[in-house]
């Protein structure tokens, strides 16, 4: 049974920070881990879906396996998938586990006000 999805082609994925309580549910643990969501476009969604409940249902981890920006191989651990159909095709929702010492995440305070002065 195959226990990872790799990311073959393409930019590295966006990693955004999980909001959402649920995902929190799914979190504990001894390690200090980050909750994270990433897209991904694919032919195959609900196969890969079905990937990961088959491996859950077994008891053993799903891993997202991807290059990073520099073109290392680095692993997640998938906590939730979901598949959604597109008008331009499938997309994969992944909430993974990411080791806080290799997460960096951009802030986006919602304004356009890059002086920082007050208007």
């Amino acid at each position: 049974m195959e226990t990872q999805i790799t990311i073959i082609e393409g930019p590295p994925p966006v990693f955004e920070p999980v909001q959402d309580s649920w995902v929190f549910s799914l979190t504990e643990s001894s390690e200090p881990l980050v909750n994270a969501v990433t897209k991904l476009r694919t032919f195959n969604g609900p196969e890969l879906v079905e990937r990961c409940y088959r491996a859950w249902r077994s008891h053993q981890t799903m891993q997202l396996l991807y290059k990073n920006e520099m073109g290392l191989e680095q692993e997640a651990p998938i906590q939730a998938a979901r598949a959604v159909d597109t008008e331009d095709g499938h997309v994969l929702h992944l909430w993974v586990y990411l080791d806080p010492a290799i997460v960096e995440f951009e802030i986006d305070r919602g304004d356009d006000n890059d002086d920082g002065l007050e208007h």
